[in-house]
This record gives structure tokens, sequence and C-alpha cells, in this order.
């Protein structure tokens, strides 16, 4: 049998989706804190809300609150290989809702299948904001992965 095309997105810097999708190629990311895990999915990769202040040049993506949260106190780079829990879902979607992103949601049927930078999500609609980035991958919800730079 032979295999899909892969696109390996360990070189990637900031927060994307992989949309669940029938596209032939599959999307995997090392995640999961020092294990360095490599799950894949078929599907289409979408950064969302990564830009660069033009004045200082400065990174500015979710992905900063998402690798310190699990930087942190309770999962201290560990990648919560093991799963991730409500508190954690929760932190996550409050992120999201702050980046106007809230059309994701952490799909709370899979947390045991989530850890660091490889969270199970849905998607329950078009993108909101200014000029959607994604949009016509109905009908939702959709499922996907939410993924963003590994800690290691």
């Amino acid at each position: 049998m032979a295999m899909r095309p892969t696109i390996e997105l360990w070189d990637h810097v900031g927060l994307g989706i992989i949309i669940e999708f029938p596209s032939g190629v599959d999307y995997s990311n090392q995640t999961g804190g020092t294990s360095c895990l490599h799950p894949m999915m078929e599907g289409v990769f979408v950064p969302l809300r990564n830009d660069c202040a033009e004045d200082t040049r400065q990174f500015l993506s979710p992905e900063h609150t998402l690798r310190a949260y699990f930087e942190g106190p309770k999962w201290k780079g560990t990648g919560a290989t093991k799963g991730i829990d409500t508190e954690d879902a929760d932190f996550i979607e409050r992120v999201l809702a702050q980046y106007r992103l809230s059309c994701i949601g952490v799909n709370r049927e899979r947390l045991a299948e989530s850890h660091e930078a490889w969270v199970h999500i849905f998607i329950t609609g078009e993108e909101e904001g200014g000029g959607p980035v994604f949009h016509g991958f109905g009908p939702y919800p959709r499922a996907g992965i939410l993924t963003w730079t590994n800690t290691d």
C-alpha cells in the first residue's frame, strides 16, 4: 500500500489547525514536549493568527500563550502525553476566544488523545473576523487538530 504524501510541520512557527479533510495529504508535527511524538492526520493545514509587529519585528501569536501554559507549573514541559483535562481545554478555548477563534472548540470526547501541540478540536462554522482565512469546509462541525511549535 503506497503512503500518502506527508508534510511535516516541525519547522513551522505559530498556531495552526489541521482541518480533517480528504486531501490525500497527511500532516504531522513534533508534539508532546520532550516525548517528541509525531502524530499524523489527513487534511488541510491552515496557519492562524500569526503576525509580526511592524515596528519591532516581534512575532505575535497565540502560540506564545499556549507554549507558556504547557511549560508552566502544571505540566512543566512534560508534554501532557497522557492526555489533557477539562481545565486545559477551558484554558485553550479562552485563548482561542481572545483571538476571535471561538468557531474552534476543544473536542472534550478526545481529551485523552490530546497533548501539548496536538489538541483534538471541532470547528463549528466559518472563521469569524475580517476576511476569514478558511471557509467552505462544511458541513459543520468538522474535526481537526490545533497545533503549534512543540516546547522540547
